[in-house]
C-alpha cells in the first residue's frame, strides 16, 4: 500500500509519497505529541491547584496561630495581675505582722515575716528555684505558700494578742458613733442610686460630717484605706472569726497593724464613696458571712 499526496499552486507543484510502514510511523508521532502536549497542560493544573490549597491552608494555620497568640495574651496577663496582687497581699501581711510583733513586746526571731521558714524536703521551692525558674505559675505556687505560712503566723500572733492585750475587751457592744441616728436598716431595701431592691449588708447611723467615728470592740486593724463602693473603709479584726468594718470615713484615724481598744476613735465620719451624705456605714461579719448588727448594737 502506497500513499501518494499531490500539492499544486500556480508557483509551486509538491509531491509526496509514503509508503504502509511510514504513515504508521507517522501518526505514531503525531499521537504521541498530542498526548504529551495534553499531559503536560494538565499536569500544570493540577500543580496550580495543589499551591492554591496549600496557600489556602497555610493562611488558616496563621490565623489559628494569631488566635491562639492572641488567647494566650490575655491568660498571661491575667496571671500578671494576679501574681502583682499576691505580692501586694505579701506585702501587707510583712507590714502587719512585724507591727504586731513590735507592739505585742514579742520576740521577733520567733515571727521573722521578713524572712522564709526553715523547712525541707524534696522538690521545695526557694528564692533560688524562683531565679531558676521564672514561669508565672511557679512564682504564684511559691507566694500561696508564703501566704499559707504568713497566715498561720498571724493566727498564732493573734492568739497571743488577744489574751495578753484585749480579752476583758473583745465583746462587740454598742454604735460605732457617739452621736447620730440610724437611718438604714439590716437586709433588703431600695437602692438609693438604682432605685432597685438590694441587700444592705451592715446598718447606717447618719449625722455630722467630722463626727467620731470609734471601734465597737477592741481588735487588730487589718484594712484601713479606701475600697470599692465604701470609700475610706477601716476594718477591725476582733478575734473568734468576728469582724467589723466602718465606711465612707472623711479621715482615717488609724493604719493596718494598729491595735484598737472599745470606743477608741478610728475616723470620722464623712460620704466618700456610694454615698448620699454623712454617714457610717457598719458591718458585722463572723467567719466570713455577715450579720445583723442591731443585736449586737443594742446588747448589754
Amino acid at each position: 500500500m502506497k500513499l501518494t499526496l499531490l500539492v499544486r499552486s500556480e508557483k509551486t507543484r509538491l509531491k509526496f509519497s509514503a509508503d504502509k510502514q511510514k504513515l504508521i510511523i507517522a501518526l505514531i508521532v503525531i499521537s504521541g505529541v498530542f498526548l504529551i502536549s495534553s499531559r503536560s497542560s494538565n499536569s500544570g493544573d493540577e500543580n496550580l491547584s495543589r499551591v492554591n490549597y496549600a496557600k489556602t491552608g497555610l493562611e488558616q494555620q496563621a490565623r489559628e496561630v494569631d488566635d491562639l497568640k492572641n488567647v494566650t495574651q490575655q491568660q498571661l496577663t491575667g496571671m500578671t495581675l494576679k501574681l502583682a496582687d499576691m505580692q501586694s497581699q505579701l506585702l501587707r501581711l510583712d507590714a502587719l505582722g512585724s507591727r504586731l510583733v513590735e507592739q505585742a513586746g514579742l520576740n521577733p526571731d520567733e515571727f521573722s515575716f521578713n524572712q522564709l521558714p526553715a523547712m525541707g524536703g524534696p522538690e521545695e521551692l526557694s528564692y533560688v528555684s524562683i531565679k531558676i525558674d521564672d514561669s508565672l505559675l511557679t512564682k504564684m505556687d511559691f507566694m500561696l505558700g508564703q501566704i499559707q505560712n504568713k497566715s498561720q503566723q498571724l493566727n498564732a500572733l493573734e492568739s497571743i494578742m488577744m489574751s495578753h492585750h484585749i480579752t476583758d475587751q473583745s465583746r462587740l457592744t454598742g454604735r460605732p458613733v457617739t452621736s447620730g441616728w440610724l437611718s438604714s436598716h439590716y437586709g433588703v431595701r431600695k437602692d438609693p442610686f438604682s432605685g432597685r431592691a438590694a441587700m444592705h449588708k451592715g446598718v447606717d447611723f447618719a449625722g455630722k460630717e467630722g463626727d467620731v467615728v470609734m471601734a465597737t470592740a477592741a481588735g487588730v486593724v487589718t484594712w484601713a484605706d479606701e475600697r470599692s463602693g465604701y470609700g475610706l473603709l477601716v476594718e477591725i479584726d476582733h478575734g473568734d472569726g468576728l469582724v467589723t468594718r466602718y465606711g465612707h470615713g472623711k479621715e482615717l484615724n488609724v493604719k493596718i497593724g494598729d491595735v484598737v481598744t472599745k470606743g477608741q476613735q478610728i475616723a470620722s465620719m464623712g460620704s466618700t464613696g456610694r454615698s448620699t451624705g454623712p454617714h457610717v456605714h457598719y458591718e458585722v461579719i463572723r467567719k466570713g458571712q455577715p450579720l445583723d448588727p442591731l443585736p449586737y448594737v443594742y446588747r448589754d
